[in-house]
């Protein structure tokens, strides 16, 4: 099977291809294959009977799940439903313009079906609906992308929200009255969907209970504008009288951190993440973060493979509920709970799972804290 991967850093196709045994994917110039996972609950296993090319489009790599965990739960799982199937794979690099421009060239390479990951859902829709004028079908995936997308996989990201939003209510209510200062909430990136629902999550706790002094939108999900923005607030509202921040995921919520420290605020000012990032886990340890929450990456990778597969071998995408993203048709969508994790559960979650071993997470001048935490 040949496999072909677009360079992050550029827009242009990058012209080398490997042979690799059907149903797994290799690197241009590495030696390695994926080893391939077990068939997801309710897929059937490959056969070898289908054979089709499968676009696997990633948004980027500021969060370090996309290569290290996405794309090979991913790929492993095709090669298992489908060995004859050939995957081709670009990462966006956060930029919209080059995803649209990958989406054209997978196109154009003969993709059957594409597992997208929209940096920006609203820009994405024009490629998508290309996509469907030339009968390729499309799996949103963790995000939902406008445009005539055919089904979709995510998590219940008002729950996220709401998991937020209570996590960061119940510590402010530890300091005393919950409202007796302000917050500051740092929202994600306006262009991407899930982020209007984490917000809507987290109001739907914190509102009438908080006074939440600043909040912002976050272009890019940028840790350096979280922080510039939450240093701006700490400014104006005053940094002995707010009292927690919100922080929509952990990348940001590492932004935020700096600047509560630089402000001369306790480090134990409450405050929200999502994503069971590293630095996440071992800011929760410390006390610099009070909460963040894990989504599961391997059923939502399973499931876009078997929605990809079932597109591609011409059946009808099967979904447990359905979504609205203003096409004007019912999508068919498998959702996940999240996770929420804090101090006292990582050992039974990211731990457990796989996600982090404790290795990873208690090196270096963290090993007090760990051991605190009942991690060996």
């Amino acid at each position: 099977m040949k496999t072909v991967r677009w360079a992050v850093g550029g827009a242009a196709l990058v012209l080398s291809f490997g042979m690799a045994a059907c149903g797994s994917l290799r690197e241009p110039g590495e030696g390695g294959t994926l080893t391939p996972a077990s068939t997801s609950p309710g897929a059937t296993g490959g056969t070898g009977a289908s054979s089709f090319t499968i676009g696997l489009l990633l948004p980027g790599v500021r969060t370090a799940r996309y290569e290290k965990f996405d794309r090979p739960y991913i790929t492993q799982e095709i090669a298992v439903l489908c060995p004859a199937c050939e995957v081709v794979y670009a990462n966006a690099g956060e930029d919209p313009d080059r995803q649209r421009q990958q989406v054209d060239a997978m196109l154009t390479a003969g993709a059957r079906v594409l597992i997208l990951d929209a940096v920006d859902a609203r820009a994405i829709a024009p490629s998508v609906a290309k996509a469907r004028q030339r009968g390729v079908r499309v799996v949103a995936y963790d995000r939902l992308a406008e445009g005539p997308v055919d089904a979709y996989t995510s998590f219940d990201n008002v729950q996220v929200g709401r998991m937020q939003g209570e996590a960061l209510l119940n510590a402010l209510k530890k300091g005393g009255d919950p409202g007796r200062g302000p917050i500051v909430m740092i929202n994600g990136s306006p262009a991407d969907p899930n982020a209007g629902e984490f917000k809507k999550g987290a109001h739907s706790v914190l509102d009438g209970r908080v006074d939440v002094g600043r909040e912002y939108d976050t272009p890019d999900w940028s840790a350096d504008r979280a922080g510039t923005a939450a240093a701006e607030a700490f400014t104006v509202l005053g940094p002995d009288e707010v009292i927690g921040v919100y922080s929509a995921n952990d990348g940001m919520a590492g932004g935020v951190a700096r600047a509560i420290r630089d402000a001369g605020m306790p480090e134990s000012t409450p405050l929200t993440g999502q994503d069971a990032d590293l630095a996440a886990i071992r800011r929760i340890l410390l006390g610099a973060q009070t909460m963040t929450v894990y989504k599961p990456i391997k059923p939502e990778a399973r499931n876009a493979a078997r929605l990809a597969f079932d597109l591609g071998s011409g059946r009808t995408a099967r979904g447990t509920t359905t979504v609205d993203n203003g096409s004007g048709s019912p999508i068919p969508a498998l959702i996940i709970q999240p996770i929420l994790v804090t101090r006292d559960n990582i050992k039974e979650t990211v731990v457990e799972d796989g996600f982090w071993t404790v290795e990873e997470i208690c090196a270096g001048d963290i090993r007090a804290a760990c051991k605190a935490a009942g991690l060996p």
